[in-house]
């Protein structure tokens, strides 16, 4: 038995080495350059998500090797201006780390788990439709209704003289905007002006999980993601009470396709709205919200905007927000600057490789394109890339720099929410930026956030005032 032993042991051993030696001087990707443990382990990669700042690491990994960075055995981050078309407009399958989204287990596939893209966009026409700009702005009331009783509590701030943790209540309104939006009702968090049962909190683990435990699937599905899952009953269900909301939108949709579309694709969308686009909203309006506190400037210009535009519905309609030409540049930077997404947008090369810049890539490869390399390249965006500059949306380059903006990624794999995200952006920013100006209590505190896939921020404490032109 001992003798045995060694030798398993002896084996494994030799086994790790030619793992190690075979990752480093035989792969294909040998001569991508990168830091050196990333291209033998996975890990280098999950400790910097640990960390809760990928996006500077990453960022900061091109700053020193250039286009392309070696980032784990398989993957190779990509960016060269040239990535978001040749990889996220191209219909490549998604990387396996995609799969961890399936819900309510892991035998069940939706829009974003969905790694084949042919299937994916099958998916897509049974949700999409819900969320469509026409049949979004038919809620607009009921996102009215939520913003008002945000304003509500601004205005309490502003009498009180009481500094107001402003994301915090960020996060409660794209919450209770998407609850009232899919389901007819809102959460809650708005009404009682606190994070209810520790929900917002426990969304910031589960963002943390999902990020890492993507690359070790099989733990995900063991443990949580199993069928115990659906025999619980944990599923959506119709509010009987609602109006024509998006939920009722899918339910129709299932109705009318019997044996095409799945219950669970309503579970999942439901699921994945909550989770993954009330955050990401909430820091951009943070961003935005910072940007123009730290820029003055910028900020009187967008109030005189919308006071020539003599606005004096107490929340702006999304229509005339649209028509705000500085505002919308703010908005475009802030998302640019802040980007919501945080990781890479994965994709595996195809059968015969792909060529990007002077590289070619062999089939299965992972090439991922970070959003925060490509928003923040001074090749593309110039010397000012890391700066707050909403002026270059009013020029004429912006044709060009449309082409490297992807905060909702780009192709089949867009995001499917993304238009409620522009109306509560468009809204909230214009509403808030009309009819208040904050003043933060440490002007010199940085913005602090999270940033795993999604990225979770968390704006310094503010002084809230009446602005005289609002209502």
């Amino acid at each position: 038995m001992p003798a045995l032993f060694v030798t398993a042991v002896g084996g494994f051993v030799a086994l790790g080495v030619f793992v190690v030696m075979y990752r480093v001087y035989l792969s294909p990707l040998r001569h991508i350059p990168g830091p050196g443990p990333a291209a033998v382990t996975r890990f280098w990669y999950v400790r910097r998500l640990l960390k809760g700042k990928i996006n500077v690491d990453i960022l900061a990994a091109h700053d020193q090797y250039g286009h392309f960075v070696r980032i784990a055995p398989n993957e190779v981050s990509v960016g060269h201006p040239d990535g978001p078309k040749k990889i996220l407009l191209a219909t490549l399958h998604k990387a396996e780390w995609y799969k961890i989204a399936t819900f309510p287990d892991g035998r069940f596939f939706n829009t974003f788990a969905e790694t084949n893209p042919k299937t994916k966009m099958e998916l897509t026409r049974h949700i999409a439709p819900g969320y469509t700009m026409t049949n979004l702005l038919q809620a607009e009331q009921a996102i009215d209704s939520n913003i008002a009783l945000l304003l509500d509590w601004l205005d309490r701030f502003a009498n009180s003289g009481h500094p107001i943790k402003l994301g915090d209540y960020l996060r409660y309104a794209t919450n209770d905007i998407v609850g009232d939006v899919l389901f007819s009702r809102p959460f809650g968090f708005l009404k009682k002006g606190a994070d209810i049962d520790g929900c917002l909190a426990n969304n910031e683990v589960q963002i943390a999980y999902v990020s890492v435990m993507g690359f070790f699937r099989w733990v995900h599905v063991l443990l949580l993601a199993n069928p115990v899952v659906t025999w619980l009953g944990m599923t959506a269900k119709k509010n009987p009470d609602g109006r024509y909301d998006v939920s009722a939108h899918w339910f129709r949709m299932l109705a009318e396709n019997p044996g095409r579309m799945q219950r669970h694709e309503i579970d999942s969308a439901a699921f994945n709205a909550i989770s993954a686009a009330t955050d990401t909203v909430a820091a951009t309006i943070q961003a935005f919200m910072y940007f123009l506190v730290r820029h003055p400037e910028f900020r009187v210009r967008v109030q005189a905007e919308i006071a020539a535009a003599g606005l004096e519905d107490r929340v702006v309609s999304y229509a005339d927000a649209q028509g705000l030409r500085f505002l919308q540049a703010c908005i475009k930077e802030s998302l640019r600057l802040f980007g919501p997404v945080t990781m890479g947008f994965p994709r595996v090369a195809p059968k015969d490789g792909i060529t990007i810049g002077d590289q070619t890539f062999p089939e299965g490869t992972i090439l991922s394109v970070h959003p925060w390399v490509i928003h923040l390249s001074k090749e593309i965006w110039g010397e000012d890339a890391r700066e707050f500059n909403p002026d270059r949306w009013m020029g004429d380059d912006v044709a060009r720099l449309e082409k490297h903006f992807i905060p909702f990624s780009l192709g089949y794999g867009s995001c499917p929410g993304q238009n409620l995200g522009r109306i509560e952006l468009s809204k909230l920013c214009a509403t808030l930026i009309r009819s208040y100006d904050f003043r933060q209590v440490e002007p010199e505190q940085e913005m602090q956030y999270e940033a795993y896939f999604g990225l979770t921020a968390h704006m310094p404490a503010c002084y809230v005032m009446r602005q005289r032109m609002g209502v």
